[in-house]
């Protein structure tokens, strides 16, 4: 039975890629997709990807399709290093400003509206979105938001001519809990249909991110530093901010963001609760 994995080349995701068995895992059904985070969001609601590390928004505003993997996610608690909102005006200054959103990322662009309005009263911003091109937005726009490698490099570049905010910071600061940004989803059909190759699917997840993190972090480090530059001390301390696992505290944190999404207008229903696809004990039977 197929399995198709929809495979996005950011460097925040890739614990859990970077030591899977690929080969074992084509000999048994599966289907690696690269794709950029909206077409995995559309792969995934049109039904031609089983599987993705999806963005946070994404889940929400269709959960009712898809079951969350636990143990897997990109979160932090506090600072995350590559979302950031980048600023000529200190963030209480920027009521009826305009600020430039990265196309990139829909949690990020929520979550930066929701703490405009729901911790600063800003109600009045003019936002744009486009597609990250940091010169334009710094030359054109009172702030701008980037996300991922984008804004890993602007920061690189940025001499203190503006104002550097983390949104991971911002949120804890303000609520107390970490953020998740993006999920391991599956859709329904394929937890009834493809069991047995989404478990061994699941298995090599949980492997690769394990032996990354505990063991092997140097080696991917080494490996991204090459494709990206920077050195191998921000990319250890990188990593090491992030927080990777998926638990009751993840979850309430979600749900409380899923919340304010709700209460500002951005979805159309209420999410009040998140489907896992195992929990508890049943993880463990898998080994």
């Amino acid at each position: 039975m197929s399995l198709t994995i929809g495979e996005i080349s950011y460097t925040n995701i890739l614990p859990m890629f970077f030591y899977i068995n690929r080969e074992y895992l084509k000999s048994k059904g599966c289907t690696f997709i690269p794709k950029v985070p909206s077409g995995l969001n559309e792969g995934m609601k049109k039904g031609t990807i089983d599987v993705g590390g999806i963005s946070s928004f994404a889940f929400g505003e269709a959960s009712g399709q898809y079951q969350l993997m636990p143990g897997l996610s990109v979160s932090s608690y506090g600072k995350v290093g590559s979302i950031f909102l980048f600023s000529h005006k200190p963030l209480q200054k920027l009521e009826g400003a305009s600020i430039a959103l990265t196309s990139s990322s829909a949690t990020s662009v929520h979550l930066l509206k929701i703490i405009m309005a729901e911790f600063y009263n800003h109600s009045t911003i003019h936002y744009t979105i486009m597609a990250p091109d940091p010169a334009e937005m710094k030359k054109n726009y009172d702030a701008f938001l980037l996300i991922g490698d984008d804004a890993i490099q602007t920061s690189w570049k940025n001499k203190s001519d503006l104002y550097c905010y983390d949104l991971g910071e911002l949120w804890l600061n303000h609520t107390g809990y970490p953020m998740t940004y993006a999920v391991f989803a599956v859709r329904k059909e394929a937890v009834q249909e493809k069991e047995s190759v989404l478990k061994l699917l699941y298995k090599e997840f949980l492997y690769s991110k394990k032996r990354v993190l505990y063991t092997h972090l140097k080696e991917m480090t080494t490996s991204i530093k090459k494709e990206h530059g920077g050195t191998q001390d921000f990319w250890i301390n990188y990593f090491r901010s992030l927080h990777y696992d998926f638990q009751e505290k993840e979850k309430e944190s979600l749900l409380y963001y899923y919340n304010l999404m709700y209460k500002h207008g951005y979805f159309s229903e209420p999410v009040n609760k998140i489907d896992m696809w195992l929990a508890g004990n049943e993880v463990q039977y898998l080994f």
